[in-house]
């Protein structure tokens, strides 16, 4: 067995939302933790205590981003040298992703989320393709949902062109988006297109049904006790 194998095995009570910018990912781990009694992993939360332990050498591009100042960063490169450059986007650091959820498997069933999940690297750790979708928002969607969070202007305002920021960063994240659509369609892995006009119940029941978790019933407990062989965890239902 391979290393990627036996992290797939011990990561087989993860479940991963990986997706662009502002499609609700941290909204439907939160609902589907809640209703399936599951930890939720946030990569949003501890990209700040990664970044602290990256040196130039392991991160290069976080380096090089470190190094730079707002304008640099948002105003003054093209959408496409930001989204390649990026070191999120290029993977840096996904290993103290990896780190994490090995340290919290033990403790029972997770939910990853965060734009940090690429498809080229999470799926080398499924130990089955369920167990991922990605969340590929229109950009209709992605900038009514910054201007409902009043999120819109937070790094492009701290620019000295907050309006060619602005423009550079939707358009970066529409790239991602569609580099994301991409790559999970050559990797066979599933993706919900989250369109204006899209519920938010709607869509956690799609992530769900995708997940093959039914609310009410003893299905991820089910699914728990069958990967590990069929020993049963404490016989009680989801809650739902």
């Amino acid at each position: 067995m391979g290393s990627d194998d036996r992290t797939a095995a011990a990561l087989h009570r993860t479940f991963w939302i990986g997706g662009g910018s502002g499609a609700g990912k941290s909204t439907v781990a939160r609902r589907l933790a809640a209703a399936f009694d599951l930890r939720v992993y946030a990569t949003d939360d501890v990209m700040s205590a990664h970044a602290a332990r990256l040196d130039a050498q392991s991160a290069p591009h976080l380096a090089d981003f470190m190094a730079m100042d707002m304008d640099e960063r948002w105003a003054r490169r093209s959408p496409e040298v930001m989204l390649d450059t990026f070191h999120w986007f290029r993977g840096e650091g996904f290993d103290l992703v990896v780190e994490d959820l090995l340290g919290l498997a033990p403790d029972g069933p997770v939910v990853a989320e965060g734009f940090r999940l690429l498809p080229s690297l999470v799926a080398p750790l499924l130990a089955e393709p369920a167990q991922a979708v990605w969340l590929l928002p229109t950009p209709r969607f992605r900038r009514a949902a910054l201007e409902s969070r009043g999120s819109t202007w937070d790094i492009p305002g701290r620019t000295a062109d907050p309006e060619r920021a602005l423009h550079n960063l939707l358009e970066r994240d529409r790239m991602f988006t569609d580099r994301l659509a991409e790559r999970t369609r050559r990797l066979g892995l599933q993706v919900v297109h989250v369109e204006v006009g899209m519920g938010e119940d709607e869509l956690v029941g799609r992530v769900a049904a995708m997940f093959g978790l039914q609310p009410g019933d003893q299905q991820l407990r089910a699914v728990d006790a069958a990967r590990r062989g069929g020993d049963d965890l404490s016989g009680n239902p989801a809650s739902g």
